[in-house]
């Protein structure tokens, strides 16, 4: 609740994102939001400042599509989020799109409705949330994968990236779908805090289906002192990004500099 009253307003998001920067950090990994549209402007109007900022989009925002499922019902969901003419709306308005099962079409108008705020800035990885990941996986549904990173490549010149709770499990499907050192960030962390079927299991996954490696929940949300985390984690694996979440601008400089520390002979490792 402290946070959410926090981050009421845009110029608090900014202000955090100002610190980081400052700090030495240059990469924003962030939700697709209605908010987000409000801080990219801001950077869009401040070049000189916000230059080399990146952004890592996640998408979708979920509760967004579970309130408008509740509100309108499957259908009017999707039609609220279409474009309001061309072909796909016509489409959908006849019934046609999901009567000829045309989910590529759908699923690329999706994407681009939730990409749509981040256009002018920098977005060189695009991330599928681990809602969809996860669901999609036990679906098997691996069109969808195909589609999506198709798609990010193709439209966005951006390397798409995915998110979650079973790395195991992602990364055997998407080598069998021909999707190789994919970007992936999954929980890694001493503790083995949601971490599915263990670290060990996770590890056997990395050798045979190597991967960029994202690493979240590595303080396993404050269970692990930070020295010893980032310990474990840079003898653990090889890491190309540590996400972590701040809102003063004293965690986040202190973050940043036992990153930098602890993996000061690995220049490719970065904090987001």
């Amino acid at each position: 609740m402290s946070q959410s009253m926090k981050f009421r307003d845009v110029q608090s998001i900014i202000d955090v994102l100002d610190d980081a920067l400052d700090a030495g950090i240059d990469t924003l990994m962030c939700t697709t939001h209605e908010r987000m549209s409000e801080v990219v402007e801001n950077f869009k109007a401040n070049p000189s400042r916000y230059a080399d900022f990146k952004f890592i989009p996640c998408m979708p925002y979920a509760h967004k599509y579970a309130n408008a499922v509740t509100e309108h019902g499957m259908l009017g969901a999707l039609k609220q989020y279409m474009p309001q003419n061309g072909l796909f709306d016509a489409a959908l308005q006849g019934g046609k799109a999901l009567a000829g099962k045309d989910i590529e079409g759908v699923v690329r108008i999706l994407i681009d409705s939730e990409l749509k705020a981040f256009a002018g800035v920098k977005t060189p990885v695009i991330m599928l949330q681990n809602v969809v990941v996860d669901l999609l996986l036990g679906m098997g549904f691996n069109e969808a994968f195909r589609i999506f990173d198709a798609h990010v490549r193709e439209h966005y010149d951006a390397v798409p990236g995915y998110i979650t709770m079973n790395l195991p499990m992602l990364l055997e499907r998407l080598d069998s779908l021909g999707i190789v050192n994919p970007v992936v960030c999954t929980n890694f962390n001493k503790a083995e805090f949601r971490v599915s079927g263990g670290v060990q299991a996770y590890k056997d996954a990395l050798q045979k289906y190597p991967c960029q490696l994202m690493a979240m929940s590595v303080f396993a949300s404050g269970a692990i002192n930070p020295d010893e985390a980032l310990i474990w984690l840079r003898d653990n694996a090889e890491v190309d990004a540590i996400v972590f979440g701040a809102s003063s601008a004293r965690n986040i400089r202190a973050t940043k500099e036992l990153v930098d520390r602890l993996f000061e002979n690995n220049e490719e490792n970065s904090v987001v």
